[in-house]
């Protein structure tokens, strides 16, 4: 009777340490895993996509002439490096997949194990317990105790062994379930994989028309290179003249506030009782005030417009863009001319093309300090936040007034679009008498 209890208390309890030893595995195994990086993917690519349909708004205004020109070339750039940017994505997400097949085809294979191990281990157990199936031996095992104390643990027993028995078949439906759930989770990574396939190949297939027409527009104006060269020299006559109207400007800014900083110490001053200079002396003071005034080469700011600049100095990368919608299609600095050979262009800040009749707005809360007119430039705006000047050029209307206060994302007027269809602003960013590059000042659109 002993070596029948003692087979069953066996079995009895290397069951149990098998449903440990699963219960440990199986969390292991589902321990959560990061998803940050398979959430930031698909919102990437949501956000590809949405550019390439605003690109392609874009694109299809500049079509409308049946003569290629330079803004579709760089809408065609724009959807190239946007396309190739989902295409990526894509390719990093199906990796990510990969990854949770493989994973879940071994959790299938060690649930699979796990059940057949349990299924062995409950038919051992019940093997044991037939021996003493019946009431008999179930009372003669239980008198058969040597001792009151032997009694009650054999008693003990008796009732864990029930318990055991019911503790095992819920094991065995747990992980039958589990199984199931694992089993219908890889048929569902499966098809997504497979979708996810046919969007790569549907999207590379995008990719391959968009350079073909790339081709076509470069072939296109290749022949044009005449006509190229006249409107290069139209555009940088057009840019001389608009640095030197902000140069103008930033020049008289500065002077302005060196004066209003002077004359409001000589007025402190005279207030102060000090007010029987001589004509002489008077001349002499203007005469340094002047010369302190032309060796000035930054704004003097007042309180409240050096809080101002430090606060636009604090909003470095975080500015807002200036139009709603649109791509950079030049770049700050200096680049190849995107058709003519051996040609750089250098650019002053940066050129945003856009939809048609897009509003052009403030990127920070300032006063507008001259609204004027260039030749090639159509209508500029240039506003002032305390030692910064944000200028913004290829405007059609303007709807501020030199001196008025303006704040961030209030219009300032409309984009101009060119008699080829193109829609572009361009939007330079000063410190003092220094051009400084935009796109390290602009937030990610």
């Amino acid at each position: 009777m002993r070596g029948k209890s003692k087979g069953w208390l066996a079995a009895t309890l290397a069951f149990l340490l098998l449903m440990m030893v699963s219960e440990i595995g199986w969390a292991q195994r589902n321990r959560a895993r990061p998803s940050k990086s398979r959430t930031q993917l698909e919102r990437e690519k949501r956000l590809a996509l949405k550019r390439i349909k605003e690109t392609s708004r874009i694109l299809q205004q500049t079509q409308q002439r049946k003569e290629a020109t330079i803004g579709q070339l760089n809408a065609l750039k724009e959807k190239i490096t946007v396309q190739k940017n989902v295409i990526q994505t894509i390719s990093s997400e199906l990796k990510y997949l990969d990854s949770d097949v493989r994973q879940t085809e071994t959790q299938v294979q060690q649930t699979q194990q796990t059940l057949a191990q349990l299924r062995a281990e409950y038919a051992r157990l019940i093997y044991a317990s037939s021996k003493t199936a019946n009431s008999y031996n179930r009372i003669m095992f239980l008198f058969a105790a040597e001792s009151f104390n032997q009694f009650v643990r054999r008693l003990q027993y008796v009732r864990q062994y029930s318990e055991v028995r019911k503790a095992q078949a819920a094991q065995i439906t747990q992980t039958q379930t589990r199984l199931s759930q694992q089993l219908t989770g890889l048929t569902a990574k499966r098809q997504q994989k497979s979708s996810l396939l046919s969007t790569q190949l549907s999207e590379n297939r995008n990719l391959l028309s968009i350079k073909t027409q790339q081709d076509q527009v470069v072939t296109q104006l290749s022949r044009q290179e005449q006509q190229l060269q006249e409107e290069l020299t139209r555009r940088q006559q057009s840019v001389r003249r608009l640095d030197d109207l902000i140069a103008q400007r930033v020049r008289e800014e500065i002077a302005r506030a060196a004066r209003a900083a002077a004359n409001k110490a000589a007025r402190s001053s005279a207030a102060s009782g000090n007010t029987s200079r001589s004509p002489a002396a008077t001349r002499r003071t203007e005469a340094a005030e002047e010369a302190a005034v032309e060796r000035t080469d930054r704004v003097t700011l007042t309180p409240e417009a050096a809080i101002l600049s430090s606060s636009f100095a604090d909003h470095r990368g975080r500015l807002l863009w200036p139009v709603g919608r649109g791509f950079i299609s030049q770049r700050f600095g200096k680049h190849p001319h995107p058709v003519l050979k051996h040609v750089v262009l250098e650019n002053r800040g940066v050129d945003i093309q856009t939809n048609a009749g897009e509003a052009v707005r403030a990127v920070f809360d300032g006063k507008v300090l001259t609204v004027a007119s260039v030749p090639g430039m159509n209508t500029i705006v240039m506003v002032q936040h305390g030692e910064y000047f944000t200028v913004y050029a290829k405007l059609r209307n303007v709807s501020v007034s030199e001196g008025q206060t303006v704040e961030a994302r209030q219009q300032l007027g409309t984009v101009y679009t060119d008699s080829e269809g193109t829609s572009e602003v361009q939007f330079q960013l000063w410190r003092n008498s220094a051009n400084l590059n935009p796109e390290n000042w602009l937030g990610r659109k």
